[in-house]
C-alpha cells in the first residue's frame, strides 16, 4: 500500500493507499446484463488453470513466460493479511486498532470466515492466475501459534505458526493451479504506511537479515515450481531523516539492496522470478521542499543486472489520489501538487509510461516485464467521481499496453449489517461466510474489471529476444557471473565487472568505469580457463592503437568483463569460445563522443550518462581496449577493438 503521512483521504477506503491465456471473470450473466455488456467466459477451475501453464516463469523481452515459452499475463490480485493489520497504536487485540476493523492474526485474511477452497474459487471467478502474497519478516521468526478463531473455518490450520499458515495457503493455492508471489510488505507486523518503521528492507533489521530471510523462503518453497517469484521489498520510502536513493552505494542505496539480494535468491533457487520496485517516495512534501515519487524512473540510466537475465521483472504502484509529487494526504504532508486522478487521460497516460510503461520498450538495457503489483479503489458504496474516472481511465492504460497487474487487496470483511469494512476488497466475508464481492450486484468496478481481466493481449509463443545489461562499477565489483562467483578474486585491489554467463561485453563507458553486455549472437562458449588480460602479451594483428596500451583478448576468445582503479584500465577478462572467432576486425575510436551502432545495442537509452560511450555492433564481439596515460587521458578507455562474430 501507498504510504500515507496523516488522515486517510476516504474514510470508506481504509486501504487507501495500496492475455487470453485465462479468459475467465467474475460477474455472472445477470449482472453483465444489467450493465449492458456481453455474459463473460466461464471462470476456469483449479484443474483448467495448472493445465494452462507450466513453470517455472521467466521473461523474454517485455513478457513473462511460462516454461514452455508461451506467454503468462501476470493477472493477479494481493491476498493481503500476513504482513500484519495493526495500525501501530492501542491494543493490538482490540480490532478497533487494525486496518479497517479487520484483524488478520498475521496470517491472510478470511480463513476465519472461510474454507479456504471455497475463498480460492473466488480468486477463480475472478478470473485471476496468479496471487501476490504480502509478508512480514516478523512472521518467519514468529514461534506463536495463531488462535483457533483467527481459523475458524479452516480448523486444519489450529495449532500452526503463522509461518505454518503461509505454507498451507502456498500449498492450497499452487495446489489449484495459481502462480505465487511472496512479497516482502514490511518489516513487523504494523501496518501501513508513511513513518511505521517498514520504510526500508533495513529499517528495523540489517541488510543481511532481510537477505537471510529471502534466502530462507526461498529454500523452503523451492520444490513447488508454482511458486514463481520474489517481490522483493514493497513501496520503500523516506524515514523522518534520510531518503533512499539509487545508485549512491551506500546502506540506503535500494538498486544495490536489490541486486544483491535477487542474485543471492538465485543462487538459492535459479527458476524464482526477481521483482523489484522502485522508489515510492523521496524528500518531504510541503510546498517549499523537494519532494516525489521516483517510481521507476531511474531505471532508465541505472537498471539492474541479475547472474539470471531471464528472471527481471519491475514493479511499480498507482493510486488515484496519490500523484507524481503527492503522498495522497490531506491535512499535514499535503502539498498542492496534482493527484493522478486530476490528470487528463493523456495525461495520466504519458505519467505512467515516463514513471513505470517505458521500461518494456524493447532492446534497451532497461527491458523487462512491468508489473503493476497494486492498484485499485473503492468499490460498493463508493460515490467518488473523480476516482471512478481514475479507474475507468487507469485500467484502460492497462488494457492499451497489455500490461501485467495485481488489484489491491483481494479480501475483506463485511460488518454486522453485510456492508464492506473495507470496500476496496474484492472479495468480503461475513461472519458466517456469506460473501459480498464484485461477482455480486451492485459493485460500480465490474465493468472496468471485466474490461480489463478480459482483454486481448499477446498470447502463445514468445520468440527469444536478444538483451542488453549494465555493469555499475561506480562504487564497487559488480560481478554477475556464476561462474566467476564460484572463483577467487581475480583482479586484487581494482573493482571488477563480470558480464552474465549467457552474455559478453559489448561496450564501455569513458571515465565512469560502467559497461554494457549482450547475448545478441552470442558464441557458445568454450571449455578451459578464463583469461586475465594485464598486458599487451596477446596483441596479434598489428598495432591496431599506435602509441596508446592495449589489452587484447588471445585468439579465439571474447570480453566478458573487466576491472579499474579508479577509473583506468586494469584488467580485461577473456572466455574462451567453443569455436573459431575472425581475427580481422575494426577500432571504435570514443574519446571524442559517443560511437554506438545506429540500429540495436540499446541504442535508444542510455547506460554512462554524462561520459561518452564506446560499443561494439550486435554482430561483433569485443576483442580489445586501448588506453593512454598521455595527454592528461588519465588511462581511461579510449577505443574498442571490435571483431566479427562469423
Amino acid at each position: 500500500m501507498t504510504p500515507r503521512i496523516t488522515l486517510l483521504r476516504r474514510a470508506t477506503a481504509a486501504l487507501a493507499t495500496s492475455s487470453a491465456l485465462l479468459l475467465c471473470t467474475l460477474v455472472p450473466t445477470a449482472t453483465a446484463a444489467d450493465t449492458g455488456t456481453a455474459p463473460p467466459p466461464p471462470a476456469l477451475t483449479g484443474a483448467q488453470l495448472a493445465a494452462s501453464w507450466t513453470a517455472p516463469l521467466s521473461t523474454r523481452d517485455r513478457y513473462v513466460v511460462d516454461a514452455d515459452g508461451d506467454r503468462f499475463k501476470l493477472k493477479s490480485g494481493n491476498w493481503a493479511g500476513a504482513q500484519g493489520t495493526w495500525q501501530g497504536s492501542g491494543d493490538v487485540g482490540d480490532v478497533a486498532n487494525h486496518q479497517a476493523r479487520q484483524m488478520s492474526n498475521n496470517i491472510p485474511l478470511g480463513l476465519d470466515r472461510k474454507p479456504m477452497s471455497q475463498i480460492l474459487a473466488d480468486f477463480h471467478a475472478l478470473g485471476l492466475n496468479s496471487i501476490r502474497l504480502p509478508f512480514a519478516n516478523a512472521l518467519i521468526h514468529d514461534t506463536s501459534t495463531v488462535p483457533d478463531q483467527a481459523v475458524a473455518a479452516n480448523p486444519q490450520l489450529r495449532g500452526r505458526t503463522p509461518l505454518q499458515v503461509l505454507d498451507a495457503v502456498v500449498a492450497a493455492l499452487t495446489a489449484d493451479g495459481f502462480a505465487v508471489i511472496l512479497n516482502n510488505h514490511t518489516t513487523s507486523y504494523r501496518f501501513c504506511c508513511g513513518l511505521d518503521g517498514n520504510e526500508r528492507w533495513n529499517s528495523g533489521q540489517s541488510t543481511q537479515q532481510w537477505i537471510d530471510d529471502w534466502v530462507f523462503l526461498t529454500k523452503r518453497y523451492r520444490a513447488d515450481k508454482r511458486v514463481v517469484g520474489a517481490d522483493l521489498r514493497n513501496e520503500v520510502r523516506r524515514d523522518t531523516w534520510n531518503d533512499a536513493n539509487w545508485g549512491w552505494g551506500d546502506d540506503h542505496d535500494l538498486n544495490k539492496a536489490l541486486e544483491e539480494a535477487g542474485n543471492k535468491i538465485l543462487q538459492a533457487n535459479p527458476d524464482m522470478l526477481v521483482i523489484m520496485e522502485g522508489i515510492n517516495w523521496q524528500g518531504i512534501p510541503t510546498d517549499l521542499t523537494p519532494h516525489g515519487r521516483p517510481t521507476l524512473t531511474p531505471v532508465a540510466t541505472l537498471s539492474n543486472t541479475l547472474i539470471r537475465s531471464d528472471k527481471l521483472v519491475y514493479a511499480a504502484h498507482f493510486y488515484g489520489y496519490t500523484g507524481p509529487n503527492h503522498t495522497g494526504a490531506t491535512g499535514t504532508g499535503e502539498t498542492h501538487d496534482p493527484r493522478y486522478e486530476e490528470l487528463t487521460p493523456a495525461q495520466l497516460a504519458q505519467v505512467i509510461d515516463d514513471q513505470a510503461l517505458f521500461v518494456t520498450r524493447s532492446g534497451q538495457h532497461f527491458t523487462a516485464p512491468v508489473w503493476i503489483s497494486e492498484f485499485g479503489a473503492g468499490g460498493r458504496g463508493d460515490t467518488d467521481a473523480a476516482e471512478r474516472a481514475w479507474f475507468a481511465n487507469f485500467t484502460d492504460i492497462l488494457v492499451k499496453n497489455d500490461t501485467d497487474f495485481a488489484i489491491w487487496p483481494l479480501v475483506g470483511w463485511t460488518d454486522t449489517n453485510g456492508t464492506p469494512q473495507d470496500n476496496w476488497a474484492m472479495v468480503n466475508y461475513s461472519a458466517d461466510g456469506t460473501r459480498l464481492g464484485v461477482m455480486d450486484a451492485g459493485d460500480w468496478r465490474v465493468t472496468d474489471w471485466n474490461k480489463l481481466v478480459n482483454a486481448p493481449g499477446r498470447t502463445g509463443r514468445i520468440a527469444p529476444a536478444p538483451r542488453w545489461n549494465m555493469l555499475n562499477l561506480d562504487y564497487a565489483d559488480y560481478n554477475v557471473s556464476t561462474t566467476m562467483l564460484a572463483k577467487p578474486e581475480w583482479s586484487p585491489g581494482n573493482r571488477k565487472g563480470n558480464c552474465p554467463d549467457t552474455q559478453r561485453l559489448v561496450g564501455l563507458g569513458r571515465s565512469d568505469s560502467r559497461g554494457l553486455c549482450t547475448d545478441a549472437g552470442q558464441p557458445a562458449k568454450g571449455s578451459g580457463d578464463w583469461t586475465v588480460v594485464t598486458d599487451e602479451r596477446y596483441v596479434t594483428g598489428g598495432d591496431w592503437a599506435s602509441g596508446y596500451n592495449k589489452l587484447q583478448c588471445p585468439d579465439r576468445t571474447f570480453a566478458v568483463g573487466y576491472s579499474v582503479r579508479s577509473n583506468a584500465m586494469a584488467a580485461l577478462l577473456c572466455a574462451p569460445a567453443a569455436a573459431s572467432l575472425p581475427t580481422s576486425g575494426r577500432v571504435l575510436w570514443f574519446d571524442r563522443g559517443d560511437n554506438r551502432p545506429a540500429t540495436g545495442g540499446s541504442n535508444a537509452s542510455d547506460w554512462a550518462p554524462g561520459h561518452y560511450k564506446g560499443q561494439c555492433a550486435d554482430d561483433e564481439y569485443f576483442a580489445g581496449v586501448a588506453f593512454t596515460w598521455k595527454w592528461n587521458h588519465g588511462g581511461v578507455p579510449d577505443a574498442l577493438l571490435c571483431r566479427p562474430l562469423v
